[in-house]
């Protein structure tokens, strides 16, 4: 197993210890409550904590049942079904958090033939790539932006598809790769092609702090956590476990309970409809967006409230891009919600 697929021995940052960026904060939590809402484009100046927040994400929840991870293999029209790693048992395990590294290749991402099978045995045989140890968890691609586009579609149709299919010399391998892709970027260094910005369900921005007392208690938090990580993670353990817990009943309990009003939806659509969306895939992001807000915190039922509050990170990427625009995107789509979801969004509720 590679490194950037192992688990960390390095102590890692609690998540309710993160001073602010609370948009990305959001996001990450919604997909965690419900992964099927597509994953996270975060785009932001470079240390604003985009990666240590996803992997404090990661290891705040609760262990996965995640099974012996099994792939069939065809060859020469015979099938076979075989474990993928001997050394990673089934049952309950941490939720894996995988950094693909910008410069990986496609065979080190979906896989590629165990060269060692060929040459010692004279047999065909599959080398998991890095989506086989996602599974179950975060796929994290810093400066996504970066990346060669063809690798960001794959990584997208996996993460749609929950399978990963590789063909190689007349061996045809699959198996389920099922993960919240994040991706974040630094917008300066350019962004990612619309048609591929729009397959991301939520889109959040984050920015430098200016804020005085909020920038020491970064210094502070940080300074403490190198000094004694053991000390520190005791005294987040409380907030830590109240918000896994609060993710876990959100997830298993709540989210298939939650019911949205043909009203509300039906707003939400008039929404796309004037922002002049091309797709379906504004809406639909944000209905399963507002089901795991309301589930997080703690309804069964979607508020107008819950829709204001996720709409900006389910459509600001989705919008027409014109050069001479000049208002934010984000500005765009809450103007457009004025009047059809009156007020504000009170996420304080949720985390």
């Amino acid at each position: 197993m590679s490194e950037t697929a192992t688990e960390s021995t390095a102590p890692i940052f609690p998540f309710t210890a993160i001073v602010g960026q609370r948009e990305m904060k959001l996001a990450l939590l919604l997909n965690a409550v419900d992964p099927g809402i597509g994953g996270v484009m975060i785009m932001g100046h470079r240390g604003t904590a985009k990666s240590t927040t996803v992997r404090a994400l990661a290891a705040l929840l609760p262990p996965v049942e995640r099974g012996t991870l099994h792939a069939e293999i065809e060859s020469q029209g015979q099938k076979t079904r075989v474990a993928l790693f001997e050394n990673i048992p089934g049952g309950p395990v941490a939720v894996p958090f995988v950094d693909l590294p910008l410069g990986a290749t496609e065979d080190r991402v979906v896989g590629t033939l165990d060269i060692e099978a060929v040459l010692r045995h004279g047999v065909k045989a599959f080398e998991p790539g890095l989506l086989a140890y996602a599974h179950g968890g975060f796929l994290y691609i810093d400066e996504v932006n970066l990346l060669e586009d063809h690798l960001v579609d794959l990584l997208l149709d996996v993460a749609a598809s929950g399978v990963n299919v590789m063909e190689r010399e007349g061996l045809s391998v699959r198996h389920p790769a099922r993960f919240v892709l994040v991706g974040s970027g630094n917008p300066e260094e350019g962004d990612l092609r619309p048609q591929l910005l729009d397959r991301f369900g939520l889109h959040a921005q984050i920015a430098t702090i200016t804020d005085v007392q909020q920038r020491m208690q970064i210094v502070a938090r940080t300074e403490a956590f190198r000094a004694d990580p053991q000390k520190f993670h005791a005294q987040w353990a409380e907030k830590q476990q109240a918000l896994r817990s609060k993710i876990a009943r959100a997830r298993e309990h709540l989210l298939p309970q939650v019911t949205i009003s043909d009203t509300l939806l039906t707003r939400a659509v008039e929404v796309c409809i004037r922002l002049g969306i091309d797709g379906h895939r504004g809406e639909i992001t944000i209905k399963r967006a507002a089901c795991a807000y309301a589930a997080l915190a703690g309804r069964t039922e979607v508020h107008a409230a819950d829709i204001r509050a996720v709409a900006v990170l389910s459509l600001r990427h989705r919008l027409r891009r014109d050069p001479l625009e000049e208002m934010d995107s984000g500005l765009r789509v809450a103007a457009a919600l004025d009047g059809l979801f009156p007020g504000t969004a009170e996420d304080e509720e949720v985390f």
